[in-house]
């Protein structure tokens, strides 16, 4: 199927024309009462996530725009956003991959574009709407801002996502998380005695997003992952170029901050509520210096809360590239689901059709590598439902043998930000809740015939 890549950018390529189009969907929610942005913005909000509809802050105080958050904390909204089916949503994600894998197509850099049409005079991080979250949070955070580097020695862009603390006017404070190439281009930077130059974009649809979050598997160092974005845009995405810097910036973007890391610069950072749910440890990490900040004439702020929001969209991510290398090394392997409950980094179900006896421990195997940061996988027949953590369960209690069907591997590298995994090294468990191979009648789900109850009477039934 030929793409077409001419004319304005698609809804999913810009912030604002999704906003709109989440609202003729009846999917947005105006909040126009106003809100503090120091944690009532965050208490708001936690009140709708995870549910169909995102929501827009109008009016926060102390600030000239506005806030938007739950773009992400409901499969169902995206599906709709996407035109796909929520179920269809990590199979639509491995193959936007896919595509861009087997035939990329790179960003393109425009002489214009919306980000542009304002350049602040002055460089003062308090005009933009930064909310604090959680009640312990140290300060302001960027947590949903993408960040663009190019690698020092071959000039590679990357994109990712990390958080940023505001210490102040001009001043952040990143945590990089360990195994990101944004850590590896910052050694290089350091070791050639230069800064390092980034951007930071806020305010992107979720192509740069999904992009930004792929894994390092899906999307080796050496190439411009910012492609992926062209791929679920079915346009290329493009830039514009720095103005004091070398890097790159997402034209659609609502802000963009050019920023640079001097070697050695540190700063106290956090604490932070992460995707854990508990609160990321005050340690030094990266001085960031923000030299120039671009927006819209009317931007819109984006931020997420770390919680459902984080679980889906790293999840299908992770989801995407657990599930196109299982296919491919695992024979049965019908679907994945990263659980959330898991927080959507650290537990995998896997869905197979046994075709012989030990695939299922393959599947183990094969699924921790395809995502370091898990800590579990369970896999189960092809009969339950994997997003039904009560189906999952009813597996593992009536299939699960825990003296053969336990798998656990010890001193393994998983994802920091998990207390269990100090130094990112910790023991990982596997759960085989598969029928024993070749399977018997004593394990068959007991069955009710399929029956519609439209044309029957019936009173007082509540559905």
């Amino acid at each position: 199927m030929e793409r077409d890549f001419s004319g304005s950018p698609r809804v999913i390529a810009d912030l604002g024309r999704i906003i709109d189009r989440l609202e003729a969907l009846g999917r947005l929610v105006r909040v126009r009462s106003e809100v503090d942005p120091r944690h009532d913005l965050a208490g708001i909000a936690a009140r709708f996530e995870g549910g169909p509809q995102a929501v827009l802050f109008e009016k926060v105080a102390g600030h000239a725009y506005p806030v938007f958050v739950g773009l992400y904390w409901s499969r169902e909204l995206l599906g709709a956003l996407f035109d796909q089916p929520e179920t269809a949503l990590p199979q639509h994600v491995a193959a936007s991959i896919k595509s861009w894998q087997s035939a990329p197509v790179d960003p393109l850099v425009v002489a214009d574009g919306p980000v542009l049409e304002v350049t602040e005079a002055e460089v003062d991080l308090s005009t933009l709407p930064i909310p604090i979250h959680a009640l312990e949070d140290g300060g302001s955070y960027f947590d949903a801002a993408v960040v663009i580097a190019k690698d020092p020695e071959t000039g590679v862009r990357n994109a990712s996502i990390q958080r940023f603390q505001v210490i102040g006017t001009d001043r952040l404070v990143i945590n990089i998380d360990a195994g990101r190439h944004l850590g590896l281009y910052l050694d290089k930077a350091a070791a050639r005695g230069e800064p390092l130059a980034f951007t930071l974009n806020v305010g992107v649809g979720p192509g740069v997003h999904f992009a930004a979050a792929a894994p390092a598997e899906a999307a080796p160092v050496e190439t411009d992952e910012l492609g992926i974005a062209s791929a679920f845009h079915g346009a290329p995405l493009e830039l514009v170029a720095g103005t004091v810097g070398p890097v790159e910036m997402v034209a659609h973007a609502m802000w963009a901050l050019e920023c640079e890391i001097r070697p050695g610069e540190v700063h106290a950072e956090g604490p932070f509520a992460e995707v854990t749910g508990y609160y990321a440890r005050v340690e030094p990490r990266p001085l960031v210096r923000v030299k120039r900040i671009h927006r819209r004439r009317a931007p819109i702020f984006h931020t997420l809360l770390s919680g459902a929001e984080v679980f889906n969209s790293v999840g299908l991510l992770g989801e995407a590239n657990v599930l196109a290398l299982l296919r491919v090394q695992v024979p049965g392997v019908e679907d994945v689901y990263f659980s959330h409950g898991g927080c959507g980094f650290y537990h995998c179900v896997v869905k197979i059709a046994q075709k012989r006896a030990g695939w299922a421990k393959q599947a183990i195997l094969a699924t921790f590598a395809a995502f370091p940061p898990l800590k579990m996988v369970t896999v189960v027949d092809e009969d339950v439902d994997i997003r039904n953590g009560r189906d999952v369960e009813w597996a593992m209690t009536t299939r699960l043998d825990a003296k053969t069907g336990i798998l656990v591997i010890e001193n393994a590298f998983g994802h920091g930000l998990n207390p269990t995994f100090p130094n990112y090294l910790g023991t990982k468990v596997g759960f085989d809740c598969t029928r024993p191979f070749p399977h018997t009648p004593a394990f068959d789900r007991a069955k009710t015939k399929a029956m519609a109850l439209d044309g029957l009477d019936i009173v007082g039934a509540k559905r």
